[in-house]
């Protein structure tokens, strides 16, 4: 069930997860193909935690590319090959807000003629909600010492609420220094095909994000979705005065014994 909080972010009400229960480990395809060291750090984290988990190996995508550009009969095909495969697990964790956002927020919308959809897709949880509010872990004995910024992603926060679960595991991170990012609620311009599609208002928005960054004063911008820091990585690294700022995934940071 889900509801508005006095944040005006939606708030879910978050079932409690069993001992020895087996969860199915949802990898997007950015972490797949570019950053594979970001779900190792995730299967370190449920091993540290004692947490079973499976990772199915005909997964593929959760079908947001294509829904996001209109193609929603591809998207219905890819939604129920990612149900049948997914079904057998109660909790289905991703590092991903974005993609996390596409399961249980729009399988329903692309596929509601699919009640499976609505079922499997309300089963995938976000990693840090996962530790948070399914699990109740707000620190998993990490140290990383250094200044941290947060970018919220959009999806994340405005469909699913997230904003607070990785900042409260951040700050539980021993020796790192959380900075706040300014304007944290605006857009990296990032937005998948929007970037291809208008790569002249994404880059804007990207630099507008970056110069945000920079001006946190942090050294590490972190987030739940790789897709934004590849995205805000890519504008810094051509900026001299931002090439010192490193990019990393929050499971990097939260796996971290620096």
């Amino acid at each position: 069930m889900i509801r508005i909080g006095d944040n005006g972010l939606p708030q879910w009400d978050y079932p409690r997860y069993e001992a020895g229960e087996k969860v199915g480990l949802f990898i997007p395809c950015y972490i797949d193909q570019f950053c594979p060291q970001i779900a190792q750090a995730v299967v370190d984290i449920l091993q540290r935690l004692g947490i079973p988990f499976a990772y199915p190996e005909e997964q593929t995508c959760c079908g947001q590319p294509a829904f996001n550009s209109g193609y929603w009969e591809e998207a219905r095909r890819v939604i129920r090959h990612f149900c049948r495969v997914f079904a057998p697990y109660r909790y289905i964790v991703c590092p991903s807000g974005s993609c996390t956002a596409m399961c249980r927020v729009f399988f329903q919308q692309a596929d509601p003629e699919n009640s499976q959809a609505r079922e499997v897709g309300e089963r995938v949880f976000e990693l840090t909600e996962f530790l948070v509010n399914v699990l109740g872990v707000t620190d998993l004995g990490a140290r990383f010492p250094y200044k941290v910024t947060l970018h919220s992603g959009c999806h994340g926060r405005r469909e699913l609420g997230i904003l607070e679960q990785p900042i409260i595991l951040l700050k539980n991170v021993k020796d790192l220094t959380y900075c706040e990012l300014p304007n944290i609620e605006e857009c990296c311009g990032f937005g998948g095909t929007f970037s291809v599609k208008m790569p002249g208002t994404s880059i804007a928005m990207g630099e507008t994000k970056a110069a945000n960054i920079l001006r946190s004063g942090a050294e590490v911008v972190t987030s739940g979705d790789i897709s934004c820091l590849m995205h805000v990585g890519g504008i810094m690294r051509r900026k001299p005065e931002m090439r010192h700022i490193r990019v990393l995934h929050i499971a990097e940071i939260l796996n971290s014994r620096e």
